[in-house]
């Protein structure tokens, strides 16, 4: 059976916020449909309350031509509708089996729980995933990769599946994990369900979805192909302007001046000896495969992860950071990969996510707050950074997830570092905000800062890059510098059998 979904003039408001405005378009199954927009488009918006996280203030669902009105996820779920968000919804205790029956457990004639049977059961699926994992490994235990992965087993293993959704689900897959989704995905597409994908990576799209529907300031604006229209077009649709190519538009007018920050033979429980130099005023990129062991070496310099072995120097001298807090104090500022369980503080508005690194600083002798200079700081930080909110109390989940990072990027800014690390800045960001940040990148290095960019994808670390350091295996496979830079270079160095300090 081919299944749809019909969205009927969807109107969803937020105090301050249109967030959907009037939205109508039919999604068919038998076919992928991808959401393509800026963030704060409304496409999260419009899985939300599709499947009852959010309640729309106007407007109707048809599923199979039947009007349906969740009140819950668990509601919609039950009605064959499940929702694949960037937040990962498991229970880390439990198993990969458990976790994907959760609440509806195989039971024996006696009505206790079969767990052989589920273990047999999720070991099926996990089969047709191509996964190396057990069925019985606890789901704390996976990388963040397969915890996404797990997620989707969960959904893709209910027999009355009619309409699945994915959120950014490949921002944390590597390429092999990429090409098993999207052969569910397929599997999935022939059974005629309705599959929405969302994604800002455009190879993806042009590889996976047959259609493109398009949003834009909360509305939806129209239904392209996926095959036949160009890049340049999805995105003057998407951002109203011709972004061009948008590292050719980058300032790079800058000196890079002397040695910032010496990395010396420094090691983890999680990463073998590297060394390497930074520069005032470069941006050094740090690229490798998922798991080479990128993240790790910078959890090392800023204190999160205890150092086995190694020095480091900033400015010629030596620091000890202990914490990550120390790290800040001694000039050098992190911004994580997982936004949203090391990033943001999703209970606190956007002002205090934004000052609440400077609370010492921003207190006299005896710990009383001057609110004048942390509401100084924030308003600097919202204009500075061009942080779309009606106003600084706003709980920081409701924003996107490009103005949660600029947030979080005020936040680090607002300390004066010497040297920002960036990890994965752009990941599940639309191709507009990540024009922005790019042009935000450049400014901070035409200051003097020291910048270290982590990312997975390769075309943004040629295109920001100054020098670029390949990992493979948890140590440093080589560097290249920007103008010798190839995507096959890189992946080469990446794919090497070992590294050298």
């Amino acid at each position: 059976m081919t299944h749809s979904v019909e969205f009927k003039n969807i109107t969803k408001y937020f105090p301050g916020v249109k967030a959907l405005d009037d939205v109508s378009f039919t999604a068919k199954g038998g076919e992928v449909l991808a959401f393509l927009g800026e963030n704060g488009a409304g496409k999260s918006t419009l899985l939300k309350t599709l499947n009852g996280d959010y309640q729309a203030t106007s407007g109707e669902y048809l599923l199979d031509g039947r009007p349906v009105h969740f009140k819950s996820p668990h509601e919609a779920i039950e009605a064959g509708v499940s929702v694949i968000y960037q937040e990962r919804q498991i229970l880390m205790e439990l198993s990969i089996a458990e976790n994907i029956f959760l609440g509806r457990m195989p039971a024996n004639r006696f009505g206790w729980i079969d767990i052989r049977e589920a273990n047999r059961r999720a070991q099926e699926i996990i089969n047709d995933f191509g996964l190396p994992v057990k069925p019985q490994t606890k789901v704390k235990d996976l990388s963040i990769a397969y915890q996404q992965m797990v997620e989707i087993m969960k959904a893709y293993s209910r027999d009355n599946l009619r309409v699945i959704c994915f959120d950014e689900p490949t921002a944390s897959l590597s390429d092999a994990e990429i090409d098993a989704l999207f052969k569910i995905i397929e599997k999935l597409r022939n059974e005629g369900k309705v599959i929405i994908y969302v994604s800002h990576r455009m190879s993806e799209i042009k590889r996976i979805a047959d259609k493109v529907a398009i949003f834009k300031d909360g509305r939806y604006v129209t239904t392209c192909d996926a095959k036949t229209t160009d890049d340049a077009q999805l995105i003057r649709l998407m951002v109203g302007r011709d972004l061009g190519d948008i590292y050719d538009n980058l300032d790079r007018d800058k000196e890079i001046g002397d040695v910032l920050l010496k990395v010396e033979n420094v090691s983890s429980d999680y990463v073998e000896p590297v060394s390497f130099t930074l520069r005032k005023g470069e941006v050094l990129g740090f690229s490798g495969l998922v798991g080479a062991g990128r993240t790790e070496v910078m959890r090392a310099i800023i204190g999160a992860d205890r150092l086995r072995s190694g020095k480091i120097y900033l400015d010629g001298k030596e620091i000890v950071s202990k914490s990550p807090h120390d790290a800040m104090s001694n000039g050098i500022v992190y911004v994580p990969e997982d936004r949203k369980t090391q990033g943001i503080l999703a209970n606190l508005d956007v002002g205090k996510n934004i000052t609440i690194s400077m609370l010492d600083r921003n207190s006299n002798k005896i710990g009383v707050l001057d609110q004048k200079k942390e509401k100084d700081i924030v308003e600097a930080g919202i204009k500075d950074f061009a942080v779309k909110t009606p106003n600084a109390e706003k709980k920081i989940v409701e924003l996107s997830g490009g103005n949660q990072q600029k947030c979080i990027v005020a936040r680090w800014m607002a300390t004066n570092p010497r040297v920002l690390i960036l990890d994965e800045p752009t990941k599940g960001i639309d191709v507009g905000a990540k024009s922005e940040f790019y042009h935000m990148i450049c400014r901070f290095a035409k200051q003097g800062l020291g910048v270290i960019l982590v990312s997975s994808e390769l075309p943004e670390i040629i295109g920001l890059s100054d020098r670029i350091i390949v990992m493979s295996n948890l140590r440093i496979a080589g560097e290249v510098m920007r103008q010798e830079a190839t995507e096959e270079k890189l992946l080469s160095l990446a794919m090497t059998e070992g590294g050298k300090n």
